[in-house]
């Protein structure tokens, strides 16, 4: 059972990106819950920006180890929506073939039903101290990857 104190809902900001679309990418999720602070993030030589938007926010839920209250923000609208909007139209026609990114949807939904989530669009560079600590997680990811 989810617990409804705001003292147990876990913050978490994603982002990812890519250096050309397709091209190298990486992805940066920041996870806040109570005085704790968590980072990770992640590389893959090639993809897509979008593909590495839903990628942050599946790792970030994929960290937790039980069911949470979420917040979780977001500047994708690509992400946002589709897991708000989007998604119950695709499972009501059983996941059409043309839905780009299945897989990475169908994982997403998954996690989204394990916890109890408020999903929040920020705007991307506009000195919202968490999504710009995640968007430079994904940057470093890809500095890194790059170095190696």
């Amino acid at each position: 059972m989810i617990k409804n104190n705001d003292d147990e809902k876990v913050i978490i900001y994603t982002d990812g990106g890519c250096r050309g679309n397709p091209g190298p990418g990486g992805w940066g999720a920041v996870l806040e819950y109570q005085k704790t602070k968590k980072t990770i993030k992640g590389y893959m030589e090639m993809t897509t920006n979008n593909k590495m938007e839903l990628t942050a926010a599946i790792e970030a839920l994929k960290i937790l180890k039980r069911p949470c209250k979420i917040d979780l923000w977001t500047d994708s609208t690509y992400v946002k929506d589709g897991i708000t909007i989007w998604i119950n139209n695709w499972i009501k026609k059983n996941w059409p073939k043309k839905i780009k990114n299945q897989e990475l949807w169908k994982e997403l939904h998954e996690q989204n039903g394990r916890h109890d989530i408020k999903w929040h669009w920020v705007k991307g560079h506009s000195l919202n101290p968490g999504n710009e600590l995640a968007d430079a997680l994904a940057n470093q990811a890809m500095d890194e990857a790059k170095n190696i």
